[in-house]
């Protein structure tokens, strides 16, 4: 009779996982994001007429607009980014630094995951006038330069997801 064999170490990767993306691929993939983001911002400015505001009344802006405009602009692009990581793992930063967001466990296209992984990337961003949004995206995306061994910021903590290359 044969031994049963030990479990994984608890910090193992699954079998056939991908290595990890650098912290400088993902801060390139969530910079080409951000230009999204712009584009959403600056869409949802206009729809709201803040934009027009500013014209009419410079150095002065229509503070309920603009945050009409936030709330926009955040909630599309949760829908942007919890679609494109439970479809893929990729966002189109993501497919152009050649990334993915995988499942910890088996590697796998995070699904509802990555509506999770959204949420809590996305929506603490509807407190950036309170600066809690900045300062949590700050911490959040900063909290991957001292996570070991996974690299994980706090959104791939909730979704138990890793980011991971997209070539293997």
């Amino acid at each position: 009779m044969t031994p049963d064999p030990l479990p994984p170490p608890p910090h193992a990767f699954p079998p056939g996982m991908a290595p990890l993306a650098t912290p400088g691929q993902r801060f390139a993939a969530r910079l080409l994001d951000t230009l999204v983001l712009g584009a959403i911002w600056t869409v949802a400015l206009t729809a709201t007429g803040a934009l027009q505001y500013t014209m009419d009344h410079p150095g002065e802006q229509h503070m309920g607009k603009v945050f009409l405009a936030l709330i926009i602009t955040m909630a599309v692009y949760f829908g942007y980014e919890g679609a494109m990581l439970a479809r893929s793992g990729q966002t189109l930063g993501k497919k152009a630094l050649r990334i993915r967001v995988a499942m910890l466990s088996d590697g796998d296209v995070p699904a509802g995951q990555g509506w999770v992984r959204a949420a809590v990337y996305v929506l603490p961003g509807m407190l950036v006038p309170l600066l809690v949004g900045t300062v949590f995206w700050l911490v959040n995306s900063a909290s991957l330069l001292w996570d070991k061994p996974f690299q994980r910021c706090l959104h791939d903590k909730a979704a138990r997801t890793v980011v991971v290359s997209a070539l293997h």
